[in-house]
């Protein structure tokens, strides 16, 4: 089994581990660490919870020389949340290296005094895209040429909030032998041009996540059977009465539509997508934390590593892409001693996804909102392992297919075939003689009605 001490770490390093009860390195950090300070470039594919911030800090952290009086490392998360969270794990390293320099810049912040704060340069730089580039190509106040390290967490919520020119402005003005650390939940195609453009052989570290969602989760299906998923979703709110209710759509366009067409009908609603301004946003979270909203209607990447406390009820207007991202959503409700409840909008190309799931631990109800009441079905397994009946056709028609004497081998699966065969030949002969049926019936309606015709004029 690979330990902490296999890493050859820094004293410091340890101590902070042993401060945070680490026991065993996680997967990521155990095939992370070392390629780091190999100095390799890695693309780390993981979910939260799996171990990766330090499985970059630990590294990182031990590689700095703090006599060095310029930036060895740039670290960038696409929300200032985000980032606030990785600077305060960077921060128990300075319990045990005064000397250390973290520094933290984000948006929303005062300009003038983030630039004064900069006169002596910090070893590493923590803070969200669109605030480091101004820093550092526009006030230049922050000196990142010096970094040998570059690190972009979160890349697919980077992607998604538009932030990846900044990324690619900041990494174009960084040394030709960075080295480059790439974190994500997933790998969009729309990042891969970058990561082509920046990392030299890059190492991919793909962590298959187990997570499992909370035991208080109550997860419920609901078959849209072909129903408008918004006047279903207007059913759910009309029956349930939440704390804090979130509504997931997969697409940005499409919570923007929600949100809309819930406003319209006069409910109060928050918002989180990439779409929104850094302002909207820092106004939109301040109210969510506020419990100015009883409902928020989200993306998942967007959603992804905020903190909203009271969470009781998920709605998932579809089911989402990767099953982790299930696991994500229904696990903002249930934290805790609370209970919470996921209800998912479902069809049949869904089955496959909802198979997943359940083989991951999941027990789904399936339901039926029936006069402002939910109804359990549970049909939708008994659905599934029902055998096909034969047709009367098809008995008949293996009666006529007698078995051989001497059965050779593949005879049942022929036998289906002739049978099939013959059924086809039946039917559509079937098919001929109704078509003929139909046709003398239409000559026969006609010659009524002509001669009540005739019969009305000789009248």
């Amino acid at each position: 089994m690979v330990t902490f001490q296999d890493f050859g770490l820094k004293r410091y390093c340890y101590q902070v581990i042993d401060e945070l009860g680490f026991q065993n390195p996680t997967p990521i950090q155990e095939k992370v660490i070392p390629l780091v300070l190999k100095r390799k470039d890695v693309i780390g594919i993981s979910q939260t919870g799996t171990g990766k911030t330090h499985a970059f800090l630990l590294p990182i952290v031990s590689q700095i020389d703090t006599t060095k009086d310029y930036v060895q490392a740039v670290i960038t998360a696409p929300t200032r949340e985000l980032a606030m969270q990785l600077f305060n794990n960077a921060k128990k390293f300075v319990d045990y290296l005064p000397e250390l320099r973290v520094s933290l810049v984000v948006g929303g912040s005062d300009r003038q005094r983030a630039v004064n704060k900069l006169s002596t340069q910090p070893h590493i730089v923590i803070g969200t895209p669109g605030r480091i580039k101004d820093l550092s190509l526009e006030a230049q106040a922050l000196k990142i040429t010096t970094a040998k390290i570059f690190v972009v967490d979160e890349a697919d919520m980077t992607l998604e909030f538009g932030y990846l020119e900044d990324i690619d402005a900041v990494a174009g003005k960084m040394a030709d032998d960075l080295q480059m650390l790439v974190f994500s939940a997933t790998i969009p195609q729309n990042l891969r041009p970058f990561l082509k453009k920046y990392m030299q052989s890059p190492v991919t570290v793909e962590i298959d996540s187990q997570l499992v969602t909370t035991a208080n989760v109550e997860h419920i299906l609901l078959a849209t059977k072909h129903k408008d998923r918004y006047d279903l979703l207007k059913q759910i709110m009309n029956v349930i009465d939440p704390y804090i209710c979130i509504i997931f759509a997969n697409k940005r366009t499409e919570v923007s539509q929600i949100t809309h067409q819930l406003r319209e009908d006069g409910y109060k609603v928050g918002e989180i997508h990439g779409d929104l301004e850094p302002r909207e946003r820092k106004k939109m979270m301040r109210q969510i934390n506020n419990n100015e909203y009883q409902y928020i209607v989200a993306t998942d990447i967007a959603a992804r590593g905020i903190d909203i406390d009271g969470v009781s009820h998920v709605i998932n207007m579809e089911l989402p892409t990767e099953p982790d991202f299930y696991i994500h959503r229904s696990g903002r409700s249930g934290r805790g001693n609370y209970t919470g409840v996921c209800y998912s909008m479902y069809d049949s190309d869904d089955e496959k996804n909802i198979a997943v799931l359940e083989r991951r631990g999941i027990e789904f109800k399936n339901m039926q909102l029936k006069n402002g009441e939910f109804v359990d079905l549970g049909q939708r397994e008994k659905r599934k392992k029902r055998i096909r009946q034969q047709t009367e056709l098809e008995r008949q028609v293996q009666m006529i297919i007698r078995k051989p004497k001497k059965v050779k081998p593949g005879y049942k699966k022929k036998r289906k075939y002739q049978v099939e065969q013959v059924v086809k030949k039946q039917k559509r002969a079937m098919i001929r003689e109704d078509i003929k049926r139909q046709k003398k019936e239409c000559a026969r309606q006609a010659q009524i009605a002509k001669r009540m015709e005739e019969d009305n004029d000789n009248w």
